[in-house]
C-alpha cells in the first residue's frame, strides 16, 4: 500500500495508527503479567527500623523533598559528586519514594554516614552554621518536640499491606526497638537481630534523656545509602 493512499486517507490513517499503538502495548504490558517483580533484589535492603521510619515521616511531613532529591541518575557528573547512581531496590519499601524532582539542596541519595550527628544537629536547628551560603529555612522544632510514636506499630501494619516485609515479631516490638536505637545503652540485642547488626545505635540529638523528633529525622538522614555494599557494583556512566 502507498503511504500516499494512506496519508490522504484520514480514516485509514486512524485505524492504522490505532493498530500500531495496540500492537506496541501489548509487547510492553503482557510481559509484565507473567514476571513476579520487576525491582531486582539488592542484598543488604531492609525495612525501615520503627525510629527511621519515623524520621521518614517527619522528613516527609516537613516537606524537604520538595528541595532535596534521592535518585542519583546515571550519568558522570552526578556519580562524581554523588556516589553511585541510584537502584530500584533503594526505594522498594519507600511508601511514598522519595526521588523528588527540585534540587535546590543537594541530592540526598547518598547522605548517611557523609556527616556526624553533630553536624545534622546543627544544621537542623540553623544551616547557616555550617553551610553559610545555605538558603535551607530553619527546624529548630525537631529538638524541641518530643518524638511521638504512640502509632508506630499501626504504620508498620499498614506498611506490610503494601508489601514491606515487617514480621508480626518486629511489629510487637516496634515501641521497644525504637527506645532501643535512640537510647545509649539500652538493650539493643532484640533490635540488632530482628534487623541487621549494622543498624546504627547512637544519640542522634544529642539529649540522652530524650526521644525527640530530631532523633527520628538523624537517624533516618544516616541510614540513607548506607544499606547497600556499593563496593560490589561497577557504575555505568553515561
Amino acid at each position: 500500500m502507498k503511504h500516499s493512499t494512506i496519508e490522504k486517507s484520514i480514516p485509514l490513517m486512524s485505524i492504522l495508527t490505532l493498530v500500531m499503538v495496540l500492537i506496541g502495548g501489548i509487547v510492553e504490558i503482557v510481559p509484565l503479567f507473567f514476571i513476579k517483580s520487576t525491582i531486582e533484589k539488592v542484598e543488604g535492603m531492609r525495612p525501615y527500623t520503627p525510629l527511621e521510619l519515623r524520621g521518614q515521616d517527619i522528613y516527609v511531613r516537613e516537606g524537604c523533598y520538595n528541595c532535596h532529591s534521592q535518585m542519583i541518575r546515571p550519568f558522570r557528573d552526578e556519580q562524581e559528586r554523588y556516589g553511585h547512581y541510584s537502584l530500584a531496590a533503594e526505594s522498594m519499601y519507600d511508601h511514598p519514594f522519595q526521588w523528588g524532582s527540585k534540587r535546590t539542596g543537594p541530592d540526598l541519595a547518598r547522605v548517611g554516614g557523609k556527616y556526624s550527628n553533630l553536624w545534622h544537629q546543627a544544621h537542623m536547628k540553623n544551616p547557616r552554621d555550617v553551610v553559610p551560603e545555605s538558603v535551607m529555612p530553619a527546624y529548630p522544632w525537631l529538638a524541641e518536640n518530643d518524638l511521638d510514636y504512640g502509632n508506630i506499630k499501626k504504620r508498620m501494619e499498614v506498611l506490610q499491606l503494601v508489601g514491606v516485609p515487617y514480621s508480626q515479631e518486629q511489629i510487637d516490638n516496634a515501641v521497644e526497638d525504637l527506645k532501643a536505637q535512640a537510647i545509649p545503652d539500652s538493650d539493643s540485642d532484640g533490635l540488632l537481630a530482628r534487623y541487621d547488626e549494622k543498624v546504627p545505635l547512637e544519640d542522634f540529638d544529642g539529649e540522652p534523656a530524650r526521644i525527640t523528633e530530631l532523633d527520628a529525622m538523624v537517624a533516618y538522614l544516616q541510614i540513607l545509602g548506607t544499606m547497600v555494599d556499593f563496593s560490589s557494583y561497577q557504575a555505568q556512566a553515561r
